[in-house]
């Protein structure tokens, strides 16, 4: 119709002259029959095409939705194995014997017969006080002795006179009462001198003041020439050191729990390894011998002593130390794999592959293990699958693809889903 409308409006322009009015008032009634006519074409084809649309995607949703591969996940077996279970504390050295040496008597300090931090033996002089006052004073005593003796063998002769005339009536009963008293205070006059005078020798022997232990010496707190007395401070310290005991305090759950598994084979089943400060282990081990009878109220532990060989003296009394107590034989427990554990607010949690290859959430309890392994004391039996890659992308009840991590590459990562 558009192109009949161009003709006849061809053959009619080159018509002019007083006769073109009538002509485009054609013009203008055909430009608006065609404009009537795209205003009713346009919105059916837009109906038309809106129509195709929803028919496609009704198509569409029809056709059920492609199927998502199940997501894969590294697993490890839980395994049983042999293993001395144990535990870490933190604790101080002590020594067995250690004794702050003193002076027993007043005078003046003398000479000095150690070297400070040398090993010295029992019985070893370490200082000499004046011993000049205490010398006269044991000759004093000495001499006080003898005369009470002379007074005695007076005494005794007095009552053998006395008893002979007694004998011939030629003395009366009292004066020989009298003469066997002054025997026995002669003789108590004679014990008392004999009494201060080994009290003067004692006093004399503590001027050479002498190691009472085998051990390590260490400062001198006070130098030649000064006054000492019982009052007068510590000399020095003398610490025994080989063998030496560590103690640590234990929690009761964890007391009650070594008591449990160990009370039947006695205090050597378990075993005590010490931690230095610089982090290396010492060689030496000890055995726990004693745990004391008193909890402290404040943090419910106890506090638990061992006893550990130091030949070498690398452990000094009063040392910060790390332990670990672990027991001698070795016990039958499910290990699995430190990156299986997850932590929630209820506490730590593995996921297992169960059944069908579903996701699984089971609860448990740890306990200290070999290096990157983890000890469970229960909720897990041995030979379950544990998720120990992958776990983050997963969810109980969701089923996965679970790949043993001795298939994957030592650096490789974990394999996304295809798709």
């Amino acid at each position: 119709m558009g192109f009949n409308l161009m003709r006849s409006r061809q053959a009619q322009e080159p018509a002019a002259g007083p006769g073109a009015g009538g002509s485009d008032y054609a013009a203008r009634g055909a430009g608006a029959s065609r404009s009537a006519l795209l205003s009713l074409l346009v919105p059916a084809v837009l109906a038309v095409a809106l129509a195709g649309c929803d028919e496609k995607a009704s198509q569409s949703s029809s056709q059920p939705p492609e199927q998502q591969p199940a997501p894969t996940v590294i697993v490890a077996e839980a395994d049983r194995q042999s293993i001395a279970e144990s535990a870490n504390f933190v604790g101080r050295v002590e020594a067995l014997e250690k004794v702050e040496i003193r002076a027993r008597v007043t005078g003046f300090l003398g000479e000095r017969h150690f070297r400070e931090g040398q090993l010295v033996k029992e019985g070893d002089l370490l200082f000499v006080i004046e011993r000049e006052p205490f010398e006269a004073e044991v000759g004093l005593k000495q001499a006080r002795v003898e005369s009470a003796q002379a007074q005695l063998t007076f005494a005794n002769f007095q009552v053998e006179r006395a008893r002979e005339l007694l004998r011939t009536n030629t003395t009366p009963r009292a004066t020989y009462d009298q003469r066997v008293a002054e025997q026995g205070v002669a003789a108590a006059s004679v014990s008392g001198a004999r009494a201060d005078l080994r009290l003067a020798e004692v006093n004399l022997g503590y001027t050479e003041i002498r190691s009472p232990i085998s051990g390590r010496i260490g400062r001198a707190s006070i130098t030649r020439g000064n006054v000492v007395s019982p009052d007068a401070g510590v000399l020095t310290v003398v610490v025994r050191q080989d063998p030496i005991r560590v103690t640590f305090p234990v929690s009761q759950r964890q007391l009650l729990n070594l008591r449990r598994k160990y009370q039947d084979q006695g205090a050597d089943a378990v075993r005590v390894r010490v931690r230095l400060p610089d982090g290396s282990q010492y060689a030496q081990t000890g055995q726990v011998n004693f745990i004391d009878v008193q909890t402290d109220r404040t943090t419910d532990t106890a506090l638990v002593q061992a006893q550990i060989p130091n030949p070498d003296g690398l452990l000094s009394d009063g040392q910060f130390i790390g332990i670990t107590a672990e027991g001698e034989e070795p016990q039958q427990v499910v290990v699995i794999p430190q990156s299986a554990v997850q932590i929630d607010q209820t506490g730590p949690f593995v996921l297992i592959v169960g059944d069908g290859n579903k996701v699984e959430q089971r609860r448990v309890r740890l306990g200290r293990g070999p290096a990157g392994q983890s000890v469970v004391e229960s909720g897990l039996d041995a030979g379950a699958m544990v998720i120990t890659e992958g776990a983050q992308r997963v969810r109980p009840g969701a089923v996965v693809a679970p790949r043993p991590a001795a298939d994957i590459p030592a650096s490789g990562p974990v394999p996304s889903p295809a798709g």
